[in-house]
């Protein structure tokens, strides 16, 4: 018989809003990376409106900087689709590791929250859930201020990204990377969180100057998952 507790989880509107300003600062810099993809897809000799319409549909800014670098009149598809896959393959691992705040939800809402999740709004929700708090409204809430601020520096970019080519000028290329270590940091310590942190940058590290192009940040999350997998956490009785 189905456990009377299931999908008995529902998300919270006013949570939502305010986990919608949490994120709305560091959305702010994902304005910057939108219109330097703007720019450079119209340089590509897409329109304007084509280059929203791929920010809409796809939403994943590396895989769709990765396919402007393979766009032409003559393109392989198939290994685009490789590429695309194995830049956004990270996805399934950071959908796992949400499973236990998922799991009460029914399929609509559990996969309509997916569809807006990014590495931003996933810190934010592990951290959380490691400190005790099951806050999924963050992963809309926070994922809904991402999308605004990707899409509106697509049209930015598109119309007027001659004023922020390079935004890694301005040192913006470090803003999400700085907040997502940040997350890390102010999570909860144990000595496997710590092991799964080294063996998972040190693997990284190994892939980007060793392995293909995207593909440091699929084995970095997989040697961490392995010392997930192996040494579990043991729970207090």
């Amino acid at each position: 018989m189905m456990n009377a507790s299931l999908y008995s989880y529902h998300l919270q509107a006013n949570r939502v809003r305010s986990e919608f300003f949490r994120l709305l600062p560091i959305s702010l810099f994902v304005v910057a990376f939108g219109a330097a993809f703007g720019l450079a897809a119209v340089q590509k000799g897409l329109a304007p409106l084509e280059a929203l319409l791929m920010s809409t549909l796809v939403f994943a800014g590396a895989s769709q900087f990765a396919t402007l670098d393979m766009w032409g009149p003559e393109m392989s598809v198939l290994p685009m689709m490789a590429v695309v896959f194995a830049i956004n393959s990270r996805h399934i691992l950071m959908g796992a590791s949400l499973y236990p705040m998922l799991k009460d939800l029914s399929p609509g809402p559990r996969y309509g929250i997916l569809t807006v999740l990014t590495d931003a709004n996933w810190a934010v929700a592990a951290q959380d859930y490691q400190n005790g708090r099951r806050n999924l409204e963050v992963i809309l809430g926070g994922g809904l201020a991402l999308v605004m601020a990707w899409l509106t520096g697509t049209l930015l970019g598109a119309y007027f990204g001659s004023l922020l080519q390079h935004p890694e000028n301005y040192g913006l290329d470090m803003v999400l990377g700085c907040f997502l270590l940040t997350m890390a940091l102010g999570g909860r310590k144990s000595p496997r969180i710590i092991v799964a942190w080294v063996l998972s940058g040190s693997a990284s590290m190994i892939a980007y100057w060793w392995l293909p192009p995207h593909t440091h940040v699929v084995v970095g999350a997989l040697a961490g998952g392995v010392v997930g997998f192996f040494w579990l956490e043991r729970k207090p009785s």
